[in-house]
């Protein structure tokens, strides 16, 4: 694996989304401080939207790690449930205890009185629910009946929802227009700007370096501008694009990134570019034959060898 040649500890472009690499660009720093100042002002419903791989879940997480011992949190990753699993997925999260017989009723008075404990005690509770598209329609009345759960000072439980573009459009629909109403703080997280995507990469090179003797200037200028133009200032692409590079470079024995292998990685990338022939050769050359002896990285961090 290309750890080594490169002083890292750990995959530093990995796409999982790991929050010790959250890098806050303009789009995403903003977003952030929304979140924040809304949740500390008590408000009830908010909303991210933003397009694939630009980093919602990674977002997500950031603010779970900075609201800890704050707020009392609760994540949903994957809302395409119904309305009772929905209620069940919350109290599991806020570890309410249920006795059977379990009914809508009895698990929406556990949760009331978890909350109604929590507001007691001076502690305000978050709900963040990653992939909100995904929520089917008669789940998201149920989003709006939590909601109405309140004192006469304050919400009882702050929802926020993240999802892609396709969650506007659900929640426009006539049939759910109060819960749209109800939303007091929305912001769209968009690709980084071009000029943001070197900082990005050595962010990201010095987060993993095994120590201070790492070289974070792996990617040469001109290659930085092709990624930045190849990817679009998407963070997903950009993480694939440059595992790439790294790949390729490391099979030709090589400590610097250049165009040459951006072109490879872009021409390999589904979403990026249409993959010729002549580069998926080229690409095999590089990556697998010049380096026979070698284990080379997957996407997922782990290696695989030639078999």
């Amino acid at each position: 694996m290309y750890l080594g040649h490169f002083s890292l500890r750990e995959a530093p472009f990995a796409i999982t989304p790991d929050s010790s690499f959250y890098y806050p660009h303009e789009g995403a720093q903003a977003a952030l401080n929304t979140l924040l100042v809304a949740l500390r002002s008590g408000e009830g419903f908010l909303k991210i939207v933003g397009e694939v791989g630009c980093g919602k879940t990674v977002l997500c997480r950031q603010l779970l790690k900075t609201l800890q011992g704050e707020f009392v949190t609760a994540y949903v990753p994957n809302p395409d449930m119904g309305p009772d699993d929905l209620l069940m997925a919350l109290c599991m999260e806020l570890c309410i205890p249920l006795t059977p017989p379990i009914s809508r009723h009895s698990v929406l008075n556990a949760l009331r009185d978890c909350l109604l404990r929590h507001a007691a005690e001076g502690r305000s509770v978050v709900v963040c629910i990653d992939e909100a598209q995904a929520i089917p329609l008669r789940t998201v009345e149920s989003l709006r009946l939590l909601s109405n759960l309140e004192t006469e000072k304050r919400k009882l439980l702050q929802l926020v929802l993240l999802g892609q573009p396709e969650l506007d459009t659900k929640l426009a629909q006539p049939e759910i227009r109060q819960l749209m109403q109800r939303i007091t703080f929305a912001e769209y997280l968009g690709p980084m700007a071009a000029e943001q995507v070197g900082v990005y990469l050595r962010h990201r090179l010095h987060t993993a370096a095994s120590d201070d003797h790492t070289d974070l200037d792996v990617f040469e200028p001109a290659a930085v501008a092709a990624i930045a133009r190849a990817s679009g200032g998407v963070p997903r692409l950009i993480n694939v694009l440059a595992h790439k590079c790294l790949m390729l470079a490391y099979g030709e024995n090589l400590h610097r990134v250049n165009t040459t292998h951006v072109r490879l990685a872009a021409a390999d990338t589904p979403g990026i570019a249409p993959p010729s022939s002549r580069w998926r050769r080229l690409w095999r050359w590089l990556a697998f034959e010049r380096a026979p002896a070698r284990s080379l990285p997957l996407l997922d961090g782990t290696s695989g060898g030639k078999t």
